[in-house]
């Protein structure tokens, strides 16, 4: 059997660089599906896109230009976003549910402490693409409960040259990126590196990012290996979301400091090798090293109580929490993909496994503090270790999937998936046995999809698919509403969690009419025993619990079109969702203006999930103005949202407001070697939330002092996390000759 078209003469090549007409349906590319083959509103992003609009990082790049996606900044760190897709997280926060699996070239990259995705780590530089597969994709494996972001990097094969970019402007950012790539023969070898200074637009909000990525490939005929390295060295800053009355200041932490640093080793092997005209065997092994240094300043809730150990009235205002989180993960995974004729149908079949593990050490300890006038912590005593703690987490997987071509118009996709979690939790302080546990989860996830394409130019689809996400140690360790804990967190004895089930539905079509390229999709994800965080109500998004609050539901419509005509591209999109809770249950949220005189409040089925804006809508607009000239605007709507804690939709503050926002980029080649560069962030310097919480604000005393050292009580409050003000950077790109390349 020949090789289709579409797969070039090697699978492995073409998916370090995916064509928008063909989709990697599993974390290993294989053959490809072709786009009228998927059921699903896959959306995907080539390297085009990121080069004329420079993003600073790839969180920023989605949430304008990506349906049915959005960006919260509660950490106040532009590096350290929570990406939402379909009303499910992908973030760097601790605390927050997690139900988006993000993929680096195949291996997974939410890490095995919590689940996180720290997107500050890889080199906007160094991806060529971006697949977003939305619903629960079972090939993709545990928590693709929302969907599946795929991120594929650059190889010198396909971007050969040099480079170097200079740019700085606003917020004394100043951002060095370099980037090389060629091949001889048949070896390439690719190498990009970003070096950032940013002091943030608040004050003690700056970042220092040290970011490489490199590649060395190998390509024949019949095979492609290739092995990758990212590194990184990051300092982070936040300064925290602010209450309400504090919005007149809106560049003043509510306190400081708040740290994180980051550093990764992360070292990635793959290898495409075709057996005979229709098989291939595809192959990666990975070794990550992630490593977490976090500093953060909090308000200590029992000042003026009596100390459960020591019997000492608690006389320091604030706390200084330090963390750390040294983890090691490692993995390989292998798939074979063939085409056959069987029956008289086409048959495209692969067949996949995986395994996965990782080893965390976790200590926290906790530092007596007091307030400066400008709600700085300063120590007024020795640190004192609060959590000693080794984890290790594993995950094993087997997965199957046919497309099968029934007749020239129509198609089928049947696939299953069965994973198997293990997480095993041992205090290493020698004070707390409670601790250890071991805790395993199982499942066999489902999914079936039709498609039906009579041309080029129209495809319609259906799918169900089913997914599971293990609660994480985490999550395993941090679930007694009596004990909150803070994030990083202060591990407890807690009480069992039950794994996470997810059904999706979705129905939809996509095609091109004239000028236009158009799509419509509605989906329905159910999601039983779903897991929530429940703040405690300090106002710093970390500290409470975790439980199972039954059932919940996201539902949507996602409608897109893109029109070119030369000179001008304008790209529409549009997400409509109802995200709600479909269980009635007892939540603890101390601040919320309706809540009992223990702190709780009651959640209603039918209640809206907070943190989700019920719609949202994007907007870019591309003129080539002239030959080597560019200008684009990008505009990016939101409507309110829930803060959290609000679970019940009845408290006081309502809700955080919605937002519309535009941004503006231009490039000139003024030679052919050398490109200047302009960008435009918030054009109208709107100020505005894209996250808020309940919280306590504890600096109600004169000048925002710290109130209850004077007897003034905590006010109940929203506070919000503030969008960027207006910014504006200039650069400039200087390009090389290119590497001599293949013959």
């Amino acid at each position: 059997m020949a090789r289709p078209a579409y797969a070039a003469d090697n699978a492995a090549e073409i998916f370090e660089l995916p064509s928008v007409d063909v989709v990697g349906t599993a974390p290993l590319p294989g053959l490809g599906t072709p786009l009228r083959d998927v059921p699903a509103n896959v959306q995907i992003f080539d390297n085009r896109l990121f080069a004329r609009t420079r993003p600073l990082t790839l969180t920023q790049f989605l949430e304008q230009n990506a349906n049915s996606v959005g960006a919260g900044s509660g950490q106040g760190n532009a590096f350290q976003q929570s990406l939402n897709f379909r009303g499910f997280a992908a973030s760097p926060l601790l605390g927050t549910p997690q139900g988006v699996s993000v993929f680096q070239d195949g291996v997974r990259i939410n890490e095995a402490f919590g689940d996180v995705v720290n997107w500050d780590l890889l080199p906007r530089s160094a991806i060529s693409s971006v697949q977003l597969l939305p619903g629960t994709v079972p090939a993709f494996g545990l928590n693709t409960l929302g969907g599946a972001i795929a991120i594929y990097t650059k190889s010198g094969d396909q971007y050969p040259g040099a480079s170097v970019e200079a740019s700085g402007g606003s917020f004394h950012r100043r951002s060095l990126e370099f980037e090389y790539g060629g091949a001889r023969g048949e070896i390439d070898a690719f190498a990009t590196g970003h070096l950032v200074d940013d002091d943030g637009y608040a004050h003690h909000g700056g970042s220092r990012v040290r970011q490489f990525f490199g590649k060395v490939g190998h390509e024949n005929a019949q095979s492609n290996v290739d092995v990758s390295v990212t590194l990184a060295d990051n300092a982070l800053q936040g300064s925290q979301t602010l209450p309400v009355s504090f919005l007149d200041r809106p560049r003043d932490p509510y306190t400081y400091p708040d740290t994180n640093e980051n550093r990764l080793a992360f070292v990635v092997a793959k290898a495409s090798r075709f057996v005979g005209d229709a098989q291939l065997l595809d192959a990666n092994v990975y070794y990550r090293r992630f490593r977490n240094s976090n500093v953060s300043s909090n308000v200590n809730d029992d000042f003026g109580g009596v100390d459960a150990d020591t019997g000492a009235m608690q006389t320091n205002p604030a706390t200084n929490d330090r963390a750390s989180i040294d983890e090691t993960s490692y993995g390989a995974a292998l798939q074979w993909t063939t085409r056959a004729t069987l029956a008289g149908h086409a048959h495209q079949f692969a067949i996949g496994a995986s395994a996965n593990a990782g080893r965390t050490s976790f200590a926290q300890a906790s530092q007596p503090a007091a307030f400066t006038a400008d709600r700085e912590t300063i120590g007024t005593g020795a640190f004192t270790d609060t959590t000693i703690v080794a984890l290790r987490n594993s995950d094993a997987a087997i997965y199957a999937s046919d497309l099968i071509a029934l007749g020239s118009d129509w198609s089928l996709t049947v696939s299953a998936r069965y994973d198997a979690a293990h997480a095993v939790i041992e205090d290493r302080s020698g004070s707390d046995a409670a601790l250890d546990g071991t805790h395993d989860f199982s499942r066999l996830n489902p999914a079936i999809g039709v498609t039906f394409h009579p041309s080029r130019g129209f495809t319609a689809y259906a799918s169900y698919n089913e997914g599971m996400r293990a609660p994480t140690p985490v999550e395993l360790t941090c679930a007694d509403p009596d004990a909150p804990c803070k994030l990083p967190n202060d591990f407890l004895a807690d009480p069992p969690l039950e794994k996470v089930v997810s059904s999706t539905l979705e129905a939809g079509a996509r095609g091109k009419w004239r000028a236009i390229d158009w799509s419509a999709a509605a989906y329905r994800t159910d999601l039983r025993d779903d897991l929530a965080f429940s703040s405690s109500g300090t106002g710093t998004a970390n500290a409470g619990f975790f439980r199972n609050v039954g059932r919940t539901r996201r539902q949507g419509i996602e409608l897109g079109a893109a029109w070119r005509a030369d000179p001008v591209t304008i790209t529409f999109r549009y997400n409509a969702i109802d995200a709600r809770y479909r269980s009635t249950f007892n939540a603890a949220s101390p601040d919320n203006s309706q809540a009992d005189a223990s702190g709780g409040i009651v959640v209603h089925a039918g209640d809206r999930i907070p943190g989700i804006p019920a719609q949202s809508t994007k907007l870019r607009i591309d003129w080539d103005v002239a030959p080597g000239a560019t200008l684009g605007a990008s505009l990016v709507a939101a409507s309110s949202q829930y803060a959290v804690g609000d679970d019940n939709n009845a408290d006081r503050s309502g809700r955080v407001p919605g937002y519309l926002v535009v941004h503006l980029d231009a490039q000139y080649a003024v030679t052919p070697r050398v490109t200047v560069f302009a960008q435009v962030d918030n054009l109208f310097d709107r100020r505005y939330a894209n996250f808020g919480l309940l919280g306590a604000n504890v600096f109600t005393g004169p000048g925002r002092s710290f109130g209850p050292a004077l007897g003034i009580a905590p006010v109940a409050e929203q506070f919000r996390a503030l969008g960027v003000p207006r910014g504006a950077w200039i650069g400039v790109r200087v390009a090389f000759d290119a590497p001599v390349g293949r013959p």
